[in-house]
């Protein structure tokens, strides 16, 4: 009989753990500490009286794998499924992907007839690429970054462009010192199990099927209604509903410290207890939060970095975009402080506001090149922020009108960066927790995903491993 679990941060991954938690018998009471004065972490929408929605952290969810139809099926479960938006494989949003590079926009090839033809950005078919790559030697290393593996598969042009722009939209973060073993797992296992990137996928990697529920199967992304934000609300009134979960906002962990039989959680005002903690705080957070005797895991916990994005959203009166698409990203070579534009609008119209046509952009900047975007996180305005961002959406998209409406968000350090070596610092960590016998559970983005699926299905793993059943 587990009486109490303590889970710390109040974000998705711990939202969904307490979620699982409070579903079991097992589990007597559940306390959820969250240090700000909401839940639902990077998930946040802005819901405009006049109906718009706008995302300042992720939007499209994809359905696919096994912790797309995991998280499909919690929102099913919290009563959301009329709500969902879905973006289907054959939507202009899924099909129409561009980079901008050499300061223009190149539509990304797709289809055999991409393939078979010189697109630029690229010198040459990117058929060339695929052929070489099944002939290329398995690698031999443990790990090693997202550009070395790419460069050697797929040509150093294909690494330098593509591959660098898509680690920018999707990490915000630098290629040539990110892990391909815990950001590509798939590619990695491919390579590793059949000696070419490309035979893995056509064969499989002896992993799981990848396809979504049938009726689901078409859907490329999704998001709700009311924008992302819904489905942690929901989790949250699900859970103070549940009678098991005791939710506190703005209440800030300041120590926790093992005892002979439990764990001490310190905060502002006083102090719980605690039979077991999952934490989903960022890596470093619960670094600072660790007693002395936890050396270990506090030094390998302080050696994930994380970076800051800045997410500008504009919206622009009539249809103002020179291409229809799911939007554009930069190389690093293009622009280091512009990692890319999504265009709302296209993927989900829903979010427009519902009279009088409009365009909805979101511009992502930072990241790892945070600096570029305007100077130190201390320096840089808000002003300055929004001016970059609407220069960069007339520079590439010949936007001329000033925007109607903006909101620009610095979302600190929002996205953890899995460099070279990740995968076995994450090992030590569970290693020296297992070892030491701490009732201690890490789940979240620090550690074995970044994705909003992934943190769902961390929270749930870690349910299911500290109660030995499934949740």
């Amino acid at each position: 009989q587990m009486k109490t679990v303590a889970v710390l941060g109040g974000g998705i991954a711990g939202l969904a753990a307490s979620y699982y938690l409070c579903r079991s018998p097992q589990v007597t009471k559940v306390i959820l500490l969250e240090s700000s004065s909401r839940v639902g972490g990077w998930l946040s929408s802005t819901r405009r009286p006049d109906g718009a929605v706008f995302e300042h952290g992720p939007r499209g969810i994809r359905p696919a794998g096994a912790v797309g139809r995991n998280t499909l099926n919690m929102v099913d479960d919290l009563g959301l499924q009329d709500e969902i938006v879905p973006v289907s494989y054959s939507h202009v949003a899924s099909k129409n992907r561009y980079l901008y590079v050499n300061k223009k926009l190149h539509k990304m090839p797709s289809g055999i007839r991409g393939l078979l033809q010189t697109v630029p950005p690229f010198s040459r078919p990117l058929l060339f690429n695929l052929v070489k790559e099944i002939l290329v030697k398995k690698g031999q290393e443990d790990d090693e970054t997202i550009h070395s593996f790419f460069c050697r598969r797929l040509g150093k042009e294909f690494a330098d462009i593509a591959v660098d722009s898509l680690c920018r939209g999707v990490f915000a973060g630098d290629c040539r010192k990110l892990s391909v073993r815990s950001c590509f797992p798939l590619l990695y296992n491919a390579e590793q199990r059949r000696g070419s990137v490309l035979l893995g996928m056509m064969l499989g990697s002896g992993t799981a099927p990848l396809l979504p529920p049938q009726s689901r199967g078409s859907w490329a992304q999704w998001s709700l209604r009311r924008g992302v934000e819904s489905l942690p609300e929901s989790i949250a009134e699900l859970l103070q509903r549940s009678g098991k979960v005791e939710l506190h906002t703005d209440a800030p962990v300041k120590e926790i410290h093992p005892s002979a039989s439990d764990w001490k959680i310190r905060l502002e005002d006083g102090l719980i207890s605690a039979d077991h903690i999952i934490s989903a705080l960022p890596a470093k957070a619960l670094s600072s939060v660790l007693p002395s005797s936890c050396l270990p895991l506090t030094q390998r916990l302080m050696e994930i970095e994380t970076v800051t994005v800045a997410v500008v959203n504009l919206e622009y009166e009539g249809s103002v975009l020179p291409v229809e698409g799911f939007g554009h990203l930069l190389p690093s070579s293009e622009d280091q402080a512009v990692l890319g534009v999504v265009y709302d609008s296209v993927a989900f119209p829903q979010h427009n506001r519902p009279t009088g046509e409009t365009t909805r952009l979101t511009v992502m900047m930072g990241g790892a090149w945070f600096h570029r975007a305007g100077g130190s996180l201390g320096a840089v305005t808000q002003g300055d922020l929004l001016s970059r961002a609407t220069e960069a959406v007339r520079d590439h998209l010949d936007v001329t009108a000033a925007p109607i409406w903006s909101h620009v968000e610095i979302q600190k350090d929002c996205i953890p960066q899995y460099y070279e070596g990740h995968a076995q610092r994450v090992e030590s960590m569970r290693n020296f927790i297992k070892k030491e016998n701490l009732p201690l559970s890490l789940i979240g983005s620090s550690y074995d995903g970044v994705s909003v699926n992934d943190v769902i299905f961390s929270g749930r793993t870690a349910a299911e491993e500290l109660l030995g059943a499934q949740v």
